[in-house]
């Protein structure tokens, strides 16, 4: 599945185009998560290793959240925990995600004439308002999942 033709495209360019520390100290790692055999971007596959990591400490999060709340064993704590930060997780990732990529794909390449990369101060300034629009997207959601049961006040 992956081989070195997946890997041939680092060549180019060794600098991933979204930055976490494991894709820093290991920018090969994107190519279990998509890019050259899924991905033809380097962010999509970076996106996706995010995604996977956030969703995994968000569960721990929750389980540890709503498991002793409602005293429940292991688990049903756990289904209950991937019950509560899948929707919460994917809804503040549709806000974030898509504002980064308006910035990404057009407003800096289109406005500005620059890629924008992960170690420009460009990016953690767009990085800002990507994280506002995360919370304005996950905001409803989170009151859904509150107002039904499936996440706990706090």
């Amino acid at each position: 599945m992956f081989g070195r033709k997946h890997l041939q495209a680092f060549k180019q360019d060794e600098q991933p185009s979204q930055n976490s520390h494991l894709v820093t100290a290991l920018p090969a790692i994107l190519v279990v998560f998509g890019y050259g055999w899924l991905f033809g971007e380097k962010i999509f596959a970076a996106w996706a290793h995010d995604y996977v990591w956030a969703f995994g400490f968000g569960i721990v999060l929750q389980y540890f959240a709503i498991a002793p709340m409602r005293n429940l064993g292991f688990a049903s704590g756990m289904k209950a925990a991937v019950k509560a930060d899948f929707a919460s997780l994917s809804s503040w990732q549709i806000g974030m995600y898509g504002l980064m990529a308006v910035a990404h794909f057009w407003l800096f390449p289109e406005v500005f004439g620059v890629d924008l990369e992960a170690k420009m101060p460009e990016f953690w300034f767009v990085m800002q308002f990507a994280m506002i629009a995360g919370f304005l997207t996950a905001y409803p959601v989170n009151w859904w999942l509150i107002a039904s049961g499936v996440k706990e006040r706090m």
